[in-house]
C-alpha cells in the first residue's frame, strides 16, 4: 500500500490521535504528516518527533503557526533531524529536504540548537527561517550554509523574512556569503529595513553570483537611490537575476518598470538562446526554484511556520 497523508488544522489532539500518529509514523504509511496550528503537549510533541525520526516513508511534515513553541521542541526536532538526516537509497534517489521554520519564536538560541541538525544535513537545499526572531549570531550560522565555490553543496533556497533584530553588520556579513555562495538561486530578505546602504552591498553580492535568480526585497525600506543602482547593474552587466521585488518601497513605479522590463528580455533573450541551441526545444528553467522532481527523488518537507505554498506546490 502506498503511503498516504495525515492533515489536521487548529485542533487539541487527544492522547488515542496522537499513538495513531506515530504507529503510522514508525508503520512508515505517512507521506504527508500536516499539525498546522494544533495544540498539544511537550510530551507529545517529542513522541512525534521520536516517530519523525523513525519514519523512512515521511517526505512532508508541516508543524506550521506555533507548534514549534519552545527551544525545548526546537531541541526534539533537531534530535529528529539528525536521525532521520537522509532515506536509505534503496528507497529514494538523491533525497531533498526543505526546511521550513517560518514564525517559530527561534531566537537565535533556537537556532544554534538547531545548527549541526540543518548544517550537516546531506539533503537539505531549501531553509525558510522568516519572522523568527533572528540575529547576526544567527546570521554567522546561516552564512555558513552558503558555502563558497568548490567547497560542499549549499542552500539553493534561502528566506529570511521579517527579521528585524538583524543589524548592518550581519546584513553586510550575509551579502559577502551570497556572492561567494555556489548553489544559491533563491533569496527572500522582505520586510526588514535593509535601506540603501544594505541593498547597494546586495547589487555587488547579486552582480558577482553565478547563481542567484531571485532577490525579494518587498518592504525593506529602499528608495529610488537602490533602484538607480540595480537598474544600472541589470542594464549594463551580465547577471543570472530575473526577478527582483521592489514593492513596497518609496521607489517610483517608472523605475521599477524599467528594472522589470530588462530583466524580461534578458529572459526572453536567454530563452531564445537555449532553444536556438537545443532545436527549438524548452529554453531556460522557471526562476522560483524547486527541486528536481521524477520519479526517482523524494523531498522531505518541514514546515512550522507559515510558508504554506512550498507544501502546496511541492511534487512527490
Amino acid at each position: 500500500m502506498l503511503p498516504g497523508s495525515i492533515q489536521i488544522t487548529g485542533e487539541t489532539l487527544s492522547g488515542a490521535e496522537i499513538k495513531d500518529i506515530c504507529d503510522s509514523l514508525k508503520e512508515n504509511s505517512v507521506r504527508l504528516l500536516s499539525a498546522r496550528g494544533c495544540q498539544l503537549s511537550d510530551r507529545d510533541f517529542g513522541r512525534v518527533c521520536r516517530g519523525v525520526a523513525e519514519s523512512h516513508s515521511l517526505a512532508q511534515l508541516n508543524l506550521n503557526l506555533g507548534v514549534v513553541s519552545s527551544i525545548g521542541r526546537v531541541k526534539l526536532l533537531a534530535d529528529a533531524l539528525k536521525t532521520n538526516r537522509s532515506i536509505p537509497d534503496f528507497v529514494v534517489k538523491d533525497p531533498k529536504l526543505i526546511a521550513t521554520l517560518h514564525g517559530s519564536p527561534l531566537l537565535d538560541a533556537g537556532l544554534v540548537a538547531l545548527n549541526t541538525a540543518l548544517s550537516t544535513h546531506p539533503s537539505l537545499v531549501s531553509l525558510d527561517l522568516g519572522d523568527c526572531m533572528l540575529g547576526d549570531e544567527a546570521i554567522q550560522l546561516i552564512c555558513g550554509m552558503l558555502p563558497p565555490d568548490g567547497a560542499k553543496s549549499g542552500l539553493r533556497e534561502l528566506t529570511l523574512s521579517a527579521n528585524p533584530a538583524i543589524t548592518t553588520k550581519g546584513w553586510a556579513r550575509l551579502a559577502v556569503a551570497v556572492a561567494h555562495s555556489s548553489q544559491l538561486r533563491v533569496l527572500n530578505l522582505d520586510y526588514n529595513s535593509l535601506g540603501d546602504q544594505i541593498a547597494g552591498m546586495l547589487a555587488v553580492a547579486v552582480s558577482s553570483s553565478r547563481t542567484l535568480e531571485v532577490l525579494d526585497l518587498e518592504g525593506t525600506g529602499l528608495t529610488n537611490q537602490s533602484a538607480q543602482i540595480f537598474l544600472d547593474m541589470v542594464e549594463n552587466y551580465p547577471t543570472c537575476l530575473r526577478v527582483l521585488v521592489l514593492a513596497e518601497n518609496a521607489i517610483s513605479p517608472e523605475l521599477q518598470q524599467q528594472i522589470s522590463d530588462l530583466l524580461s528580455e534578458a529572459e526572453e533573450d536567454e530563452e531564445k538562446e537555449g532553444g536556438a541551441r537545443s532545436g527549438g526545444g524548452v529554453g531556460r528553467e522557471k526562476t522560483t526554484w524547486l527541486p528536481d522532481s521524477n520519479s526517482s527523488s523524494q523531498m522531505v518537507l518541514v514546515t512550522s511556520g507559515l510558508g504554506d505554498s512550498l507544501l502546496a506546490e511541492t511534487e512527490m
